[in-house]
């Protein structure tokens, strides 16, 4: 394990936030370099999946059924090439909300200093992600151009708990996930190494961006919630229907109109998604963020 960059205790100043300090502490005791903990040189096993193979879009259906164990192993590898991709296209636009909303705050500050190392965290997992997925044979899968546009206005137009609240959606459901495959024997090892870095890394910027979303929520009048729980709410949609590329199936060298059809039936993975994202659901009922318009668009996705 690589030591952080960060300073292990933070001066006290006038904007310094508990919350804030205690993940720059945390930060300094418990950080990774991907570059050396993750075995990049070890040729790709194909004796392994990419994920848990009960995460696979297609487990569970008959299509499913009808794969050979060699081709349910290509079909996760590279869907988790794809959730990688995603997680990539997300941390791009959290990084640059994160440095608009820190723009004018005090650089002494703890809250200035760990937005910063949140970034540079993010930094280190795009770039793992990108090696990964290019080490599990990997095309470059990106969400379509519509959704990359809308991408686009998001990160220039979120702010406050919509920006934060977003980013807490596509962190918790890449955490739930991850968690399960970094601790299954059958997915390939330096696939496992990537997802624990990510899951211990990810769990202080979850804890930021619950503690902001509460924090600019205070005070905030009807309207405001329901325009930015609805806008949390769209976004989450794309991200979570972003995350399996429809390419996969092709790369995987199954049928690709057959695939598609057999993914969005599938009930099976339909309550996977639900039920790890029961804690999610409840933080956002808890923030007044689960409105009527909201739902219709959770549940599109399949998180409630």
């Amino acid at each position: 394990m690589a030591g952080s960059t960060v300073p292990s205790k933070v001066q006290e100043s006038p904007e310094g936030d508990d919350v804030a300090r205690r993940l720059l502490d945390s930060a300094a005791q418990l950080a990774y370099d991907p570059a050396t903990e993750v075995d990049w040189e070890t040729p790709l096993d194909k004796e392994f999946h990419g994920a848990s193979p009960e995460w696979s879009s297609l487990y569970g259906t008959a299509y499913w059924g009808e794969l050979t164990e060699a081709q349910r192993k290509e079909l996760t590898r590279q869907e988790a090439a794809s959730v990688a991709s995603t997680g990539i296209w997300f941390e791009m636009i959290l990084q640059q909300m994160v440095l608009r909303d820190i723009y004018m705050k005090n650089p002494a500050g703890a809250e200035f200093q760990w937005a910063l190392t949140e970034i540079a965290e993010e930094c280190r997992h795009s770039i793992m992600f990108a090696r990964g997925a290019q080490k599990l044979g990997a095309p470059h899968y990106r969400p379509r151009r519509a959704v990359m546009e809308l991408g686009r206005a998001f990160k220039t137009l979120a702010f406050g708990e919509a920006a934060y609240a977003a980013i807490l959606v596509a962190e918790e459901v890449l955490d739930v996930m991850q968690r399960d495959w970094m601790r299954d024997e059958r997915v390939v090892p330096f696939v496992r190494t990537i997802n624990n870095i990510h899951v211990v890394e990810e769990s202080r910027h979850m804890k930021f961006a619950r503690d902001e979303t509460l924090k600019r929520l205070e005070g905030a009048g009807w309207a405001r919630r329901q325009i930015n729980a609805f806008v949390v709410a769209v976004a989450s949609y794309f991200i979570v229907t972003s995350m399996v590329n429809p390419e996969v199936y092709r790369k995987a060298g199954l049928d690709k109109r057959r695939a598609l059809a057999a993914a969005k039936s599938n009930a099976h993975h339909k309550s996977m998604m639900r039920s790890s994202c029961s804690g999610l659901m409840d933080f956002l009922a808890s923030a007044r963020l689960l409105t009527k318009p909201a739902l219709a668009f959770y549940k599109r996705a399949n998180l409630i």
